[in-house]
């Protein structure tokens, strides 16, 4: 539904969003994080078509950010972090002018206003002037004239910044409820944020894509498997890569370290009188989803045709388990390695 392909904007030397690729489908909520400055509202401005990409190409419902800019935004709702609202307005009133603005009949307006009202739970406050509602309310108004034309997605920019934490428990039911039929993408500075309402997490660091993963409902995002391997002393690490990186699902293998005695702390023991080589390796899988319940076969599980895989090569598996770790520690570890001050949101 918003697709991206090497999105890149360009301030003069400054490179704000570098070759960024992703994509958001229908039924999926995916936020999108980064320090200040990563290039996150720039990205966002981009795909509402404020900002003309200086190469790469979007796509919002399969029309081009370029190509079809009115398209874009027929099919496109965008919540920013400070709502355009008119104080001095109501609310029925002020939905009313941007449904008029959105080309909508008068019919299509009033059928439009209903439903928007009712699902942004605002009838209660539908006769009230807009400057005299609390920030939640007017965060709903917000929402509520995003979703006017009935866009299949949203971008939304800190959607709950300010709100007390009942007015946000309800925000984030409210955005659960409508990423069930739409494309939503989140952008927060608030992690919690993330691991409560959205099904994937991206990380922009530098203007450049630095993570995509999925985030299981504990708020955990998985981090590949860890494997420990006792194997003759003159099988070599390259070896062992290349066979366990043939495995469908695979994506890389990362030595942990090696060990040839006790001496290393933490290593599993080796058997006594054998001379054997000992390895901890990380494996990135393609989904890393490792309480995945859906498979229809579990012998194409990526973990069972690992153990086959060292059993059929007489290797002694010792152990063999998903490496995990929290949103915070993620986002830590990949923006730590690149972090730079810019100015550039």
């Amino acid at each position: 539904m918003i697709e991206v392909e090497r999105l890149t904007k360009t301030f003069g030397s400054l490179r704000a969003v570098d070759g960024v690729s992703f994509a958001v489908e229908s039924g999926q909520i995916v936020g999108l994080l980064g320090p200040n400055g990563a290039g996150k509202t720039t990205t966002m401005r981009m795909l509402t078509t404020a900002l003309i990409p200086s190469s790469g190409r979007g796509r919002v419902a399969g029309h081009d950010l370029l190509d079809e800019p009115l398209a874009v935004r027929r099919h496109l709702g965008s919540l920013p972090e400070t709502p355009p609202l008119y104080p001095e307005m109501r609310v029925k009133e002020y939905l009313a002018f941007r449904a008029k603005l959105r080309d909508l009949s008068w019919s299509q307006r009033r059928i439009a206003i209903a439903r928007v009202l009712e699902r942004c739970a605002l009838n209660e406050v539908a006769s009230r002037p807009i400057g005299q509602l609390s920030k939640g309310f007017r965060q709903r108004v917000g929402l509520a004239e995003a979703l006017l034309h009935d866009p299949p997605a949203l971008i939304l920019d800190e959607p709950t910044a300010g709100l007390d934490p009942l007015q946000t428990r309800e925000f984030r039911a409210l955005l659960r409820e409508l990423g069930g039929s739409h494309a939503i993408l989140l952008s927060t500075h608030i992690l919690s944020e993330v691991e409560a309402v959205c099904d994937r997490a991206l990380i922009i660091s530098q203007g450049r894509l630095a993570l995509d993963e999925p985030i299981a409902a504990s708020g955990i995002v998985p981090g590949g498997v860890r494997i420990d391997l006792e194997t003759p002393e003159a099988v070599e690490l390259e070896t062992i890569a290349r066979q366990l990186a043939a495995v469908a699902g695979v994506e890389a293998v990362e030595p942990i370290h090696a060990y040839a005695s006790l001496d290393h702390d933490g290593a599993p023991p080796l058997r006594p009188g054998r001379r054997r080589t000992g390895w901890r390796l990380r494996l990135r899988s393609k989904t890393d989803r490792d309480d995945d319940d859906s498979r229809t076969n579990p012998s194409d599980d990526p973990r069972a045709v690992l153990v086959r895989r060292v059993v059929e090569r007489h290797w002694d598996l010792l152990r063999l388990e998903p490496i995990r770790s929290s949103l915070e520690e993620r986002f830590v570890e990949v923006v730590a390695r690149d972090v730079r001050p810019s100015a550039v949101a």
